[in-house]
């Protein structure tokens, strides 16, 4: 990085590790490239530690959870551990978060889809909520995954390869368009 970049806090997505299991130190050190606010669990950050990767909150309501200085408890209380961190975020105004997730069920994450751009990285793919009119440009022989059920749906550019599996006919733009306010789509990495 350059001297006359700066990167102002909230500026880059955040970075909730939930879980490493299934996620490569190369994505990981990509997703750190530019220092984002990292929020993880008691169980994870045992592992980032172990990395000398620097945490600023835990997602806990355990004190003896800490295991650097400077971090900061973000309390459950009665949430899910997504719950708690995405309350956090969005009510302290992080425009985005990339998630590292071995478990992966969206309806975490549907009710925080409008509130921020949220990036889930899970079993190899990754993961995001579009609006109805999404159209993006990939190469040929790509993979997009539906995970939810559109309705109305229709798309340019892609070709059906199985139920809820798309391939891109040709580099260039391919587009989605349905009735739901939004739909979780997935992108093999």
């Amino acid at each position: 990085m350059s001297s006359h970049h700066v990167v102002r806090e909230k500026q880059e997505p955040a970075l909730l590790v939930l879980g490493l299991d299934n996620f490569t130190d190369e994505l990981l050190g990509q997703l750190l490239e530019w220092s984002p606010t990292v929020i993880t669990t008691p169980h994870t950050a045992e592992r980032l530690n172990a990395y000398g990767i620097k945490i600023d909150w835990i997602i806990t309501n355990n004190a003896d959870e800490v295991l650097q200085s400077d971090v900061k408890l973000m309390p459950v209380n009665n949430d899910s551990l997504i719950s708690a961190a995405l309350k956090h975020l969005t009510g302290n105004g992080f425009p985005a978060v990339n998630i590292v997730t071995d478990e992966l069920n969206l309806a975490d994450y549907e009710p925080y889809a409008a509130q921020i751009n949220l990036v889930i990285f899970n079993d190899g793919k990754k993961i995001y909520p579009i609006n109805p009119g999404f159209s993006k440009w990939k190469p040929a022989g790509e993979t997009i995954e539906l995970l939810t059920e559109a309705k109305g749906f229709h798309f340019k550019g892609l070709e059906k390869i199985s139920s809820n599996r798309y391939k891109t006919v040709s580099d260039g733009l391919f587009s989605l368009h349905f009735d739901n306010p939004f739909l979780f789509i997935a992108e093999h990495l």
